[in-house]
């Protein structure tokens, strides 16, 4: 009941109420530098492939999220084949829950060791329609995770991390108030918003451009 009040509240400050659309008289947000700071990859962050690769995608996801699962399930795996398997660019993604239910699933993929976050994103995506729509979701993402190798005292400790939760939420308050994030999946390439379907096309023709001017 407090996750889902303190999620409620922090949403009405970002003024938002879980819908895709955007706020008509949107705040202007962060200037230039600012929003650029804020797409620098920083501490919290857990990065999917070098580190030091020249391109950096951020995305903003929800675990609760069937555009994100559909991302990540089709048009991620052709992506890391080309771009960032080979050293050429790096997948950072960033909460932006739409519910309680993506809170607590990122919490547990954030617990889990940092060198395992990718494969309990990637587990929770994969199994999304039936942890989803479970009549006891904890129970069915504590199973997910006992197979990821967290116990179930683990997952109860994780899950009373309220850091941890804040922090999680205040992801998703600075991304709608200071880069106008209003819906999952929002990418940003090398700092700049990524606008058009997600697909892997699209990903590859922006990606060989950049590419091609390093």
């Amino acid at each position: 009941m407090i996750l889902r009040i303190w999620f409620v509240v922090i949403c009405v400050a970002a003024g938002i109420l879980l819908s895709p659309a955007p706020s008509p008289a949107a705040d202007p947000g962060a200037g230039p530098t600012d929003v650029q700071n804020l797409l620098k990859v920083n501490k919290d962050d857990r990065i999917l492939g070098n580190p030091n690769a020249p391109i950096t995608i951020i995305e903003y996801a929800s675990l609760t999220c069937p555009h994100c699962a559909h991302f990540a399930d089709d048009v991620l795996p052709e992506l890391q084949k080309k771009w960032i398997d080979t050293g050429k660019a790096k997948l950072v993604l960033r909460d932006f829950p739409l519910d309680g239910e993506a809170v607590h699933a990122s919490m547990i993929a954030r617990c889990a060791p940092p060198d395992r976050f990718y494969p309990f994103v990637d587990t929770f995506f994969a199994d999304q329609p039936q942890w989803v729509t479970a009549p006891d979701y904890q129970a069915a993402l504590t199973r997910l995770a006992e197979l990821g190798g967290m116990s179930k005292a683990e997952v109860d400790r994780c899950l009373a991390n309220n850091k941890l939760e804040n922090q999680i939420l205040n992801s998703r308050l600075v991304a709608s108030k200071d880069l106008d994030v209003n819906a999952t999946p929002t990418f940003f390439v090398n700092g700049t918003k990524f606008i058009g379907d997600p697909t892997v096309e699209a990903f590859d023709k922006l990606l060989s451009g950049l590419a091609a001017k390093s």
